[in-house]
């Protein structure tokens, strides 16, 4: 560290943003790179602190004279800019690693990965420390890059601090030393894979890594019945402490990790075996940081989920509409189809990724009244569900989908808007999706008309 003068930074969103600044901060010479055209408010949040930068463009020249590369997580290494520095032997580090190797000597890091489920098990855990007492930040790939918030208690010293930080796979195949005291693996499912050369194996030796450096001091939580966790366990050496979280500590919305440790969750907004499973990692959690059974079973109580993630919109003439926008791989739906309790209207599709859609097939016959195909190519659907005998309707807007879905609903069924898809061929992104699919149910609670079943005319 003492021979790092000059920093580059690839990369101007968040995580590189906040590299930048922690570095400026740190005394270095900083210039950051971007390929693409910078936000406006990620360059004028640079043009703020004086530092340099390029867009829409890498100047090589300027690039191979760095002491450190450091990379935002977006950034494959097989780009030509990459691959030049590592041939000039320029080390390269992640923003994690760059943000964990200056946090404040007394913090603690709990970091949380998993295919699905690591942003509403973040923000849990953080629920619940902070209802606990605990001097707990909420950061990584989940709101402020983690170097953010890290530069923040930098520049005004906090008292000992818990960083709570989601990353994922793509933030984890940049880390060197990175060790958080507290790492949670939830799950591993087929994900990104044209990342990972369609390599399951290359995707779940990204996701171990967060444990790969810990020693017998840390804890490494992790889910016992995931069966991908179970193949790849026995090829990552762990020097940690292994805490395994199994379908027996979560039955029928309670939790229990122990004796006195028991956690009721049907007051609270987790729905769903899943998000039991979530529940119960974040207990974990909170137990080995102190915070007393009272205040765990007062966050589960008062927890509120993100956005676009089993997220109940409303509910018009006795229709709940839920908003999942955020299930964006088939892994995702079969959780969300597992945890309806009443018959549901599916809205599905968008930008197929090549999805098999064999493991939900069961749960599509045993939960799912009809489909509402939403998306500019629906064949992939129709394909994998035709022979379901279900009622298919193909829809071209959100609007339209929750227009077709209400036609097709009765006093007590679910409206369940879970994709299993990309959102790019009709709308900006998974949250524009769900805005508009929650826009179009607020404008039908508006209205006064009653209309009546259709399935069975």
């Amino acid at each position: 560290m003492n021979k790092i003068k000059s920093v580059i930074v690839l990369g101007a969103g968040e995580s590189g943003t906040g590299a930048a600044l922690l570095a400026q901060w740190l005394g270095y010479a900083v210039f950051v790179s971007d390929k693409n055209a910078i936000k406006p408010a990620f360059k004028a949040e640079l043009e703020q602190h004086e530092i340099a930068y390029e867009e829409q463009q890498h100047s090589l020249d300027r690039i191979l004279r760095a002491d450190l590369v450091i990379k935002s997580p977006g950034i494959p290494e097989r780009v030509e800019v990459l691959q030049a520095v590592r041939q000039a032997g320029i080390p390269v580090w992640g923003e994690i690693e760059f943000a964990w190797r200056h946090m404040p000597a007394s913090a603690r890091v709990v970091a949380i990965t998993g295919s699905n489920g690591k942003t509403t098990t973040t923000g849990l855990i953080h629920h619940i420390l902070k209802t606990g007492g605990v001097n707990a930040v909420l950061g990584g790939n989940i709101g402020k890059a983690f170097a953010r918030v890290v530069l923040k208690d930098l520049e005004v010293p906090a008292a000992s601090r818990v960083y709570v930080i989601e990353v994922s796979s793509f933030q984890l195949e940049d880390v060197v030393d990175f060790r958080p005291d507290i790492a949670v693996l939830l799950n591993i499912t087929p994900d990104h894979l044209d990342r990972y050369e369609y390599s399951m194996e290359l995707y779940a030796g990204a996701k171990f890594r967060i444990a790969e450096n810990q020693n017998s001091t840390d804890v490494f939580i992790y889910n016992e019945d995931d069966p991908v966790i179970g193949v790849f366990m026995g090829k990552h050496v762990l020097h940690s402490q292994k805490v395994a979280v199994n379908h027996a500590q979560y039955r029928h919305g309670t939790i229990s990790v122990g004796p006195g440790n028991s956690f009721d969750l049907h007051a609270g907004k987790l729905r769903g075996p899943h998000n039991a499973f979530n529940a119960a990692c974040a207990v974990q959690v909170a137990r080995m940081l102190g915070v007393v059974p009272e205040r765990i079973q007062e966050a589960l109580n008062t927890f509120s989920p993100p956005p676009h993630r089993m997220e109940v919109i409303a509910t018009v003439q006795g229709v709940t509409y839920i908003n999942d926008s955020k299930a964006t791989n088939v892994d995702a739906v079969f959780y969300a189809l597992q945890a309806m309790e009443q018959p549901t209207i599916w809205i599905v599709g968008g930008q197929d990724k090549g999805n098999d859609y064999t493991p939900l097939q069961p749960l599509v016959q045993e939960k799912v009244k009809a489909i509402v195909c939403l998306g500019v190519d629906n064949r992939p659907i129709r394909s994998a569900f035709d022979g379901a005998q279900k009622p298919i309707v193909e829809t071209g807007s959100a609007a339209e989908a929750v227009l077709e879905a209400s036609k097709m609903a009765d006093t007590g069924d679910v409206v369940l808007l879970s994709p299993a898809c990309a959102s790019f061929d009709l709308f900006k992104n998974y949250e524009d999706r769900g805005e508009q699919f929650r826009v179009a149910v607020l404008a039908l609670a508006n209205t006064n008309t009653t209309k009546p079943s259709q399935l069975n005319a």
